[in-house]
């Protein structure tokens, strides 16, 4: 080997080790880590989600972005959440805007009775109508989840199919979920849902009204042996980041979350309506002989009547607010009912 080959060679030799030795710097400076936080354990179903999103986003940006989870309020709890994503506590904060009207007026409108029939068709309907709109109370956050449980239930532990049933029946609600017990003539009780199973034992409530998935993953069907098939309202979910947050991160991160957004609608909704509420429901039935109580005619249409109401004072309020309360709803149902339609295909 001549002397000035053994030199292009010893150069060439430097430059590939070279190359090697800057090629990790540039993978580790281009990393992202993002904090996401929720308020309930990892077992509810929108812990669920959180993971599933942690793990889409990190395989389609193929490895770039890593998500550390914070379920069960150990980062921030359900009131701070939405304030800990504002100040930087965490990246994403997942909510419920249902539990938070004053924040979330225009929101707070998918949280009435307006006859969604299950999760999947209330998470499509959230998500695309919050897309189109763009309201005014998330302009400080970008959005990059948005869906909804079940409509909420009666679970009792004495059949409530009618007026006289259910007059006076002391329930757990939260939410909107309070004025629809008080309009259908029960006893609304507030209290944490972990709450319940001693507080149905006890007799302090006689049941309570949520989506239905609980009957098994609080063991309530041992105590509510009745399951009023009237749906009501829904409780809505939003995963959120700080406006300023989001325009830092890089523009091919940006485009997955944006292509993750409409999918996660239809993921968790699914989910919860199969493997969560589905499944729940199955168990109930068969492990301890849990019955679903129908209504007449008559007596759905008289719950209607007195529920309708709720959506009247809402659209006045919003309205009064300079909210285009009715424009909301009425494209609200529009879409309710493309995805319902879409969903009986």
């Amino acid at each position: 080997m001549t002397r000035s080959t053994f030199r292009s060679t010893r150069i060439c030799s430097m430059i590939a080790g070279l190359v090697a030795l800057a090629a990790p710097v540039a993978v580790n400076a281009q990393s992202i880590t993002l904090t996401y936080a929720f308020f309930a354990p990892a077992t509810t179903f929108p812990a669920k989600q959180m993971e599933y999103w942690a793990q889409q986003i990190n395989e389609r940006t193929n490895g770039q972005v890593r998500v550390q989870t914070f379920p069960g309020g150990t980062l921030l709890g359900a009131r701070e959440m939405y304030d800990g994503v504002s100040s930087g506590v965490t990246d994403i904060g997942l909510g419920a805007p249902s539990y938070d009207p004053g924040r979330f007026p225009l929101t707070s409108g998918a949280s009435l009775p307006v006859g969604f029939p299950n999760a999947t068709v209330a998470s499509q309907t959230l998500w695309a109508l919050t897309n189109e709109i763009q309201p005014k109370e998330f302009e400080n956050y970008k959005v990059i989840a948005m869906f909804t449980t079940e409509p909420g239930y009666i679970m009792s532990r004495q059949p409530a199919g009618n007026a006289a049933q259910i007059n006076g029946m002391k329930l757990r609600a939260a939410g909107t979920g309070v004025p629809v017990l008080s309009a259908l003539g029960a006893a609304p009780v507030g209290m944490p849902m972990p709450d319940v199973p001693q507080s149905v034992q006890t007799g302090v409530i006689d049941g309570t009204m949520t989506s239905r998935e609980v009957l098994q993953d609080f063991r309530l069907a041992e105590s509510l042996k009745y399951v009023t098939d009237y749906p009501t309202v829904v409780v809505s979910f939003a995963a959120v980041m700080d406006r300023k947050r989001w325009e830092r991160l890089p523009d091919n991160v940006k485009a997955v979350i944006e292509e993750l957004g409409p999918e996660m609608a239809t993921w968790t909704g699914h989910y919860h309506d199969e493997e969560n509420v589905g499944a729940a429901m199955e168990w109930s039935k068969r492990e301890h002989n849990v019955q679903v109580v129908s209504l007449s005619d008559e007596e759905r249409a008289a719950w209607d009547a007195k529920l309708a109401p709720m959506e009247t004072q809402w659209v006045q309020e919003m309205t009064a607010a300079g909210h285009d309360a009715e424009g909301y709803l009425a494209r609200l149902r529009e879409l309710r009912d493309e995805f319902a339609a879409k969903q009986a295909d």
